[in-house]
């Protein structure tokens, strides 16, 4: 199919989609090192607080993300995609907002629970809105990972279609999210 020219994301949308996509593949990242490492060290215990620092910013730019997307409608699909398509799309959306939200905040409350402040870059820190509570803690330790694993697993669909649609049906969707001018 020849590539259509399709309207465009605002740079607003396009600039946080790719700043809370890096954010979370880097966090994701990073909690499977610190996890995998043994004991306490200093350079474990800075790989939490990175990760920690990374999910709060995830749930800002999420919650800016949101705001954005409810004052500016996004593009619509292509009219020529399927029914079944635009109904997934929007499906795999609505779920990944969800999670945007439901990750960080899963982990947040997970820290609480454990019995340690969340310091946002050191310097800032957050309300403790629960006490410490190891039976809680070992839930929310279990829930936060299997949120990560769904996120995961969903924008790897995320990203296999969108290469679909750039590699396979050639139909500008994806240049619609790339950064740069569209041609």
């Amino acid at each position: 199919m020849q590539a259509q020219q399709q309207e465009r994301y605002t740079t607003t949308a396009i600039v946080l989609h790719w700043l809370i996509a890096v954010l979370i593949v880097g966090a994701f990242t990073l909690g499977l090192v610190m996890t995998d490492m043994p004991g306490f060290s200093p350079t474990k215990l800075r790989y939490y607080s990175w990760h920690k620092w990374a999910g709060v910013t995830v749930l800002l730019l999420a919650a800016l993300r949101l705001l954005w997307r409810l004052k500016n409608r996004p593009p619509a699909l292509s009219a020529a995609m399927p029914a079944w398509q635009r109904g997934a799309a929007h499906g795999l959306h609505h779920l990944l907002y969800v999670l945007l939200f439901a990750v960080p905040l899963s982990g947040y409350f997970y820290t609480l629970a454990s019995g340690f402040p969340v310091v946002y870059f050191g310097l800032f820190q957050l309300p403790v809105l629960i006490a410490k509570d190891p039976a809680l803690a070992e839930t929310l330790k279990g829930v936060h990972y299997w949120l990560n694993m769904l996120l995961a697993a969903l924008v790897a669909l995320h990203v296999l279609a969108a290469l679909k649609h750039q590699l396979i049906d050639r139909d500008g969707t994806m240049r619609r999210m790339l950064p740069g001018r569209s041609h």
